[in-house]
């Protein structure tokens, strides 16, 4: 790398960029590579390049979680009424939450940006066709064809064949009447290659935040990292930043750059424009029409096993469809394997995540009492695969991310399941069983289970500032020099993984930003 890990505070910056994750991390590389000088400010740490992590939400101690590159606080949500506290999958280091994903990187379809009944997206799909090619190309992006798609995807590389177990599942599935085909995934798949699937790779073979953005942006002597650097709040006036308020290490810091981009995440980005408050921004910056921080949306995760009945005893995240996006004229989602082997390591930290989500059940003597039903579990399911549905969550302007200010740091929010997504989460899981028929497929929960690694909307786009937060560009509304690039900026949460969503409106407003200043 030609620019040092923690740059120079005196340097001159074009741009600053705040989050160094799949937004952030791709669109300081593109502005990097236009001739733009790119501060990335990471509140998360360094780490070592060869380390190789999970998320562990076991790990409760900051100073260890924050080592390991996770998201070091538990979040606290009021959930459905009922008061929850728990570690969300979620990433503090260089290339945020992405080292830890697990690389799938599904296109949208044209229905879920455009006619949309919760409003359509102020961009098209169309519009966003190069830059998901653009997106696809940087990332690597492997897989087959979806067969019920006519939006042909041209960069996508061809996959290594199916091993015994994904073929199996797939005829399987062919047999019902489905269209299985091989997932959209990530992987440069470099010598060696370990598929570090939903854990931080040691290499640089996954390709995320880090190794498709930061590290790049880097290598063209125009990037530096400022890692160990929390972002605290904007000042500025009525229609301009003017500074960054951080911390780093003890110190109090102050970042200046004529260009600010957001790239936190949904569930921090609007914690900073909340916490941006004085006589500029009486509610916080961006918040005119007090819609910062709204229309959360999670997608509902339907976890399930099946059994191919094939010797093949590898973590399956070779198999995903498409046929139940829509059941009975209902908006539902993608269904795709996890990546993840049902055995008894798999087993014992779901049910600790599972217990973690209450009070009792974070206490040792819980954590260890989640062995032995673990061990049995593990028998039943034997050689089992894993798969999840991704049911589409619609906005809700009561659903939200809301600003403690006596611990700014700490992740708030309010969410309720709406009894419509109940009703469609009931008629998802009836498809799915019907789809997998022949895999003996089992629901491994009852309760509807938010993917809090999957937020979005919290910092809506569109055309009018009294029903958005961000512009077309996403430019803040009034805000000439600030501009948001991460997940929060979807007005709908689509039907599949937003990985890809985001990395290609990233490099969108990445272009709209060079454009801008003339590069």
């Amino acid at each position: 790398m030609s620019a040092p890990l923690n740059a120079p505070l005196d340097q001159h910056w074009d741009v600053i960029v705040v989050g160094t994750g799949m937004g952030g991390g791709l669109l300081g590389r593109a502005l990097a590579e236009r001739g733009l000088s790119v501060l990335f400010v990471e509140k998360g740490l360094a780490g070592w390049r060869t380390e190789e992590a999970g998320l562990d939400a076991g790990i409760a101690d900051p100073v260890a979680r924050a080592i390991r590159g996770a998201w070091p606080e538990p979040l606290e949500v009021t959930q459905d009424g009922l008061p929850r506290t728990f570690f969300a999958p979620l990433g503090s280091g260089v290339g945020g939450s992405s080292v830890f994903y697990a690389a799938t990187l599904e296109r949208p379809e044209p229905r879920d940006l455009d006619d949309h009944p919760s409003g359509a997206w102020p961009v098209s799909h169309a519009a966003m066709r190069p830059w998901f090619e653009r997106a696809e190309a940087m990332l690597a992006v492997e897989g087959e064809a979806d067969p019920l798609s006519s939006t042909p995807v041209p960069t996508l590389r061809a996959p290594p064949p199916p091993g015994p177990a994904d073929a199996a599942i797939m005829a399987r599935l062919r047999a019902n009447g489905m269209h299985p085909y091989r997932l959209h995934a990530g992987l440069r798949r470099l010598p060696g290659c370990a598929e570090c699937l939903g854990r931080k790779c040691p290499r640089a073979c996954k390709m995320d935040g880090r190794s498709a953005g930061v590290e790049p942006a880097l290598a063209t002597g125009r990037a530096g990292l400022l890692t160990g650097c929390e972002a605290l709040r904007l000042v500025g006036t009525a229609s301009r930043v003017t500074g960054i308020e951080a911390r780093r290490g003890g110190e109090a810091l102050t970042l200046r750059a004529p260009r600010i981009v957001l790239a936190a995440g949904a569930l921090s980005t609007p914690r900073l424009l909340l916490a941006s408050t004085g006589e500029a921004w009486p509610g916080g910056c961006g918040n005119g029409a007090g819609l910062v921080g709204c229309h959360l949306m999670l997608h509902l995760n339907e976890t399930f096993a099946v059994w191919p009945g094939a010797g093949d005893h590898s973590p399956s995240k070779a198999v995903g469809l498409r046929d139940l996006m829509v059941v009975e004229g209902r908006r539902m989602g993608m269904v795709q394997a996890m990546g993840v082997d049902a055995r008894e390591p798999e087993i014992l930290h779901y049910m600790r995540e599972r217990l973690a989500a209450r009070p009792l059940g974070r206490t040792r003597l819980a954590r260890e009492g989640a062995r032995l039903p673990a061990r049995i579990a593990t028998g039943l399911l034997g050689t089992a695969k894993l798969f999840v549905g991704l049911l589409e969550d619609f906005p809700d302007a009561a659903n939200r991310v809301t600003l403690d200010p006596a611990r700014p740091s700490r992740i708030v929010a309010t969410y309720a399941v709406p009894a419509e997504l109940r009703a469609r989460r009931a008629l998802f899981r009836r498809a799915i069983g019907r789809a997998f028929r022949g895999l003996r497929p089992v629901f491994l929960h009852q309760a509807p289970e938010p993917n809090w690694g999957h937020a979005c909307g919290t910092t809506r786009m569109g055309l009018d500032p009294a029903t958005s937060v961000v512009d077309a560009s996403c430019r803040v509304h009034g805000i000439e020099n600030l501009w948001v690039a991460d997940a929060g900026v979807f007005p709908t949460s689509m039907g599949v993984n937003p990985s890809l969503a985001i990395a290609a409106n990233a490099l969108r407003v990445a272009d709209a930003i060079a454009r801008e200043a003339g590069r």
